[in-house]
């Protein structure tokens, strides 16, 4: 079965962020889809620690000290970038002004519905932070993540068991194995990678996937 590596999984979803587009990136692996942004296309990342025109990784001996995203990742700031108070950022992201966010998640339900944060200690993140105003901020959620936990369990359930970021709020789901739409009819199957088959992606998920179109 055809896996992708993280790094391959933010180039993924950075194909489907349209030019022009306001974004912004969680913590984990959806920081990395601004690696990828296609020369041809403007897209402007906001992070929510008060960041607008967030650019590419800097080279190691580029790195400023002071210019870091939520995640605590060194970042670079686009021509035209700027900077603004918590406030301010969380205006953005509660008013509708971001057209996508990407987040990482512990589970998605059938419905859309996401976990991704925990009330054990043990796990990161320990608090929803910034995740439920993007939840039902952002015009468009898209979730990154592994298709199943380092156990080998799905995170694509029925019914998340974690304590709910936000109901009903996921449009697109891209894992390691496929990218899959949450739709009224169900989770529809939008691409599979390699020869991976509907049958492979369903053994490791718990809801019905619908066939791709």
């Amino acid at each position: 079965m055809m896996r992708l590596n993280s790094d391959e999984m933010a180039r993924r979803v950075a194909q489907d962020i349209p030019d022009g587009a306001y974004v912004n990136l969680g913590i984990g692996m959806p920081t990395s889809v601004a690696n990828h942004v296609s020369d041809d296309r403007l897209v402007i990342y906001h992070s929510e620690n008060g960041i607008l025109g967030v650019g590419p990784a800097p080279a190691p001996d580029q790195v400023d000290p002071d210019l870091i995203n939520a995640g605590k990742q060194y970042v670079t700031l686009l021509q035209g970038g700027c900077y603004f108070d918590n406030a301010e950022s969380f205006a953005m992201m509660r008013g509708g002004h971001l057209d996508i966010a990407v987040l990482g998640a512990f589970q998605v339900s059938e419905r859309g519905d996401l976990a991704n944060w925990a009330t054990n200690d043990d796990t990161f993140p320990p608090a929803v932070g910034g995740a439920m105003d993007l939840a039902v901020g952002a015009k468009q959620l898209f979730v990154l993540m592994r298709h199943t936990t380092k156990a080998g369990e799905p995170k694509i359930l029925n019914q998340c068991h974690y304590p709910l970021t936000g109901a009903g709020v996921v449009k697109r789901i891209y894992t390691d194995l496929a990218v899959i739409d949450v739709t009224e009819e169900g989770l529809r199957v939008r691409e599979l990678y390699g020869d991976n088959t509907l049958a492979d992606v369903q053994a490791l998920t718990e809801a019905r996937l619908l066939p791709p179109l």
